[in-house]
């Protein structure tokens, strides 16, 4: 018993031992992980960076491309520079720049390669090339950067810059370290998950210096860079450029939509910045002037921008009232009884089409007033909660207060107010229509961004449905990939016949009625809708919203300038010449066009004066001890801009 006891001991252990070697046998001989952890003080993992992906307009042109750079590494150990002013000429750094580089260099590692210059370009490089034998230590990577050959669409394409320390920190898959690009607005933030692309890793050998010594089992771990996939817009860039023409020396924004598509053909937010400046190794100098200059192009107007619509929220209006059954397409209503004055001098002789052809603000008092209490409720107040409630619901439809979803970060919701927002106001049943009744001029609490105004246009164009507007229309190739709500129709509720009086009395406003005679483009029947939008800090913007042609429509567009005044003059200028353009792919309104590009509505920008310094008398008992007084001036405080128009009371009485 006790014989057969000690054999089954002596088994275990065997077995044991057995296990044992096996393991380490797999461990030493099989398993090559095992090998490159144990070897983590000879083998180096190498990232390789890909390519990011390009983008294209609709006609297949570069819009942004990845250009080939060089960025130079500094292992503080090697370094031997003879004559440190000379190396620093040939650099173009100033000294103080140069010994901060290179102490953080030694912070990092006396023996490790650390970056000295990103980005330095063909040119550059070439210059520095011959000389750089002269001094060792130096070493270049080849890198890549983005390029806009057509130095234009800026604020909608974005840019890439280094991760910073709080992206780092709050990334929820590790993926990017320190030193790496990202996109940090625009497309480049939007879809940077499919234009990063997939990084490679390659292990290498070195010895105990971290001197490279070759390829680490002929690559066998290695694994290849994948380049990011491309994205296809709908931006027309021969377009987008000239309208960017015509938006100089205005502060604004032009928005053209593809009705059809819901693609967007040109997105100009005004003034802008050629993206080229922030795409090099003087960023943050590029960037530091762009963020400080008082008109503030870093903004995004077309979705960051909020105003009041004016009067081209007329068109809602009748769309709503019309399908609401308030009015009809023959109603006539008199001035009387409206607190808004009418430029028109129609004397209330007007139907829909003629209002809209000639912005009447009476009639659409008077419009708003019948949707407001077309209900059996008798009670005022509580007639008007109701009305305003069941008003707030169609004409969210159209996108109005809510964020459209277009693929840009940043986008505002605008203000769409109802009854609940009164009520915290002024108290449930203590506001009725008297109260809210600028609205029906879209001015009060109203506020909107130019791409939804785009968007109105094109629903009228599209007789009552839209898509979702959207710049990229492919991705990794044309017409693929796209998110599938880019895909889906949306209706706002609306009969379609309704939407004919309004074509007729937009198509009047333009041929004759509030628009300049100059905007009417002979060959071309445009829609169109004045606005003016009340700015308490300035001159009144101006605002026009249109589609062309009247009968299958290739192109909406609203168009927003700042501090312009009249809508009919400035916006439906610039609007008429950019239907021109897409449509006849010319201009033969040279006059139009000449006077657009010379005009000049930016708002003067004074910086206050700096004030004197104060006088110090001497005390009379000085004679003995002078008294020494040093004075500091003091330093002009910014200037505060205006970004956006802010709702405000009371009622408006004007707009066209």
């Amino acid at each position: 018993m006790i014989e057969n006891r000690k054999y089954i001991v002596i088994g275990v252990f065997c077995l044991v031992g057995l296990v044992y070697l096996a393991r380490l046998f797999y461990l030493q001989i099989l398993d090559d992980s095992y090998s490159l952890e144990s070897s983590s003080n000879s083998i180096k993992r190498v990232i390789e960076i890909p390519y990011r992906g390009q983008i294209y307009d609709r006609n297949g042109k570069f819009i942004v491309y990845n250009t080939p750079v060089y960025d130079l590494y500094v292992t503080p150990k090697k370094v031997q520079i003879p004559d440190t002013a000379a190396f620093c000429r040939l650099m173009e750094l100033e000294r103080s720049e140069f010994d901060s580089i290179m102490n953080n260099a030694k912070s990092y590692s006396y023996v490790k390669p650390s970056l000295f210059l990103r980005q330095l370009s063909k040119e550059d490089f070439a210059r520095i090339q011959d000389a750089l034998v002269d001094y060792r230590g130096f070493e270049h990577v080849t890198s890549s950067m983005r390029t806009y050959p057509a130095h234009t669409l800026a604020n909608a394409l974005g840019y890439v810059s280094e991760i910073s320390k709080k992206q780092l920190d709050e990334q929820e898959t590790p993926y990017y370290r320190q030193g790496d690009y990202i996109g940090r607005s625009g497309l480049e933030q939007q879809y940077e998950a499919v234009l990063r692309g997939q990084r490679g890793v390659k292990f290498v050998m070195q010895n105990v210096h971290q001197v490279v010594k070759g390829s680490w089992k002929n690559g066998a771990f290695d694994s290849l860079a994948v380049a990011g996939k491309n994205l296809y817009t709908g931006i027309d860039v021969e377009i987008q450029q000239y309208a960017d023409t015509l938006m100089q020396n205005k502060v604004g924004s032009v928005v053209a939509i593809e009705p059809s598509t819901g693609q967007i053909l040109a997105m100009v937010s005004a003034p802008t910045y050629d993206p080229n400046a922030l795409s090099s190794r003087f960023f943050s100098k590029s960037y530091s002037k762009l963020a400080k200059n008082p008109y503030k192009p870093l903004i995004n107007r077309p979705v960051m921008a909020s105003y009041r619509p004016g009067s081209t929220f007329k068109l809602i209006q009748a769309m709503v009232a019309l399908q609401d059954g308030a009015v009809a397409p023959s109603s006539i209503f008199s001035h009387a009884g409206s607190p808004m004055k009418c430029h028109c001098n129609r004397s209330g002789r007007l139907n829909l089409a003629g209002a809209v052809q000639y912005s009447c603000n009476p009639y659409f008092y008077h419009v708003f007033r019948r949707l407001l209490y077309n209900n059996n409720e008798r009670n005022t107040f509580k007639a008007s909660a109701m009305g305003l409630h069941h008003w707030h619901d169609m004409v969210s439809k159209f996108g109005i207060g809510q964020k459209l979803g277009v693929d840009l970060p940043g986008e505002l919701k605008g203000s769409l107010p109802d009854a609940d927002y009164y009520n915290r106001m002024y108290g449930e049943n203590h506001w009725k229509f008297s109260t809210v009744y600028s609205l029906s001029i879209g001015e009060g609490e109203l506020l909107i961004n130019p791409l939804k105004m785009a968007n109105v246009a094109a629903i009228v164009a599209n007789r009552g449905w839209f898509y979702t507007p959207h710049l990229v229309s492919g991705i990794g190739k044309p017409g693929e990939g796209i998110d599938p709500k880019y895909l889906e129709k949306h209706d706002v509720g609306i009969d379609p016949h309704h939407f004919e009086v309004l074509a007729e009395g937009m198509q009047g406003a333009v041929e004759h009625g509030t628009t300049t005679m100059a905007a009417n483009i002979p060959g071309i029947t445009i829609c169109g809708k004045t606005g003016t939008s009340q700015n308490k800090k300035g001159k009144d913007h101006s605002i026009f919203v249109a589609f062309a042609p009247r009968e299958n429509p290739k192109i909406a567009i609203a168009v927003f300038v700042e501090n312009a005044g009249w809508g009919g003059i400035a916006a439906a200028s610039v609007a008429s010449l950019v239907i021109e353009k897409y449509i006849k792919r010319r201009v033969d309104n040279h006059a139009l066009d000449k006077k657009v590009k010379e005009s000049n509505y930016l708002p003067a920008v004074t910086l206050p004066k700096k004030p004197a310094p104060k006088k110090y008398e001497m005390p009379k008992d000085s004679a003995a001890k002078p008294l020494i007084v040093k004075t500091i001036p003091q330093l002009p405080t910014p200037v505060p801009v205006e970004t956006k128009s802010l709702a405000s009371r009371p009622a408006t009485t004007n707009g066209n």
